[in-house]
């Protein structure tokens, strides 16, 4: 393991939407701190801080961390079901003699 506590680096960086990226604990934390006031009070936030905080007192699993970060920066994305797509085919198996 590479580093101890704030220095334990993710195991796969994070972008962000800014071209930016998160390659330690420390730099999640230090983006977290650089967000707008209200923007760490959001509960998507607040779940990413404790994620970072269980991962350096505890010496836990950084994918933790790193989830909790990824779903505070996605909290505004809405997926959308893709109409567009070929249904897959779920029912019964034709036969030959079924068919007339």
């Amino acid at each position: 393991m590479a580093g101890k506590g704030w220095r334990r680096a993710f195991e796969d960086p994070i972008e962000l939407p800014d071209g930016r990226v998160l390659v330690t604990l420390h730099d999640a934390a230090s983006f977290i701190t650089g967000l707008p006031k209200k923007e760490p009070a959001l509960p998507e936030w607040q779940a990413a801080i404790e994620a970072l905080i269980l991962v350096v007192e505890h010496a836990g699993p950084t994918m933790f961390a790193s989830v909790g970060v990824m779903r505070a920066l996605d909290r505004g994305h809405v997926r959308e079901f893709n109409t567009s797509r070929k249904d897959p085919h779920w029912g019964r198996r034709k036969l030959k003699r079924d068919q007339q």
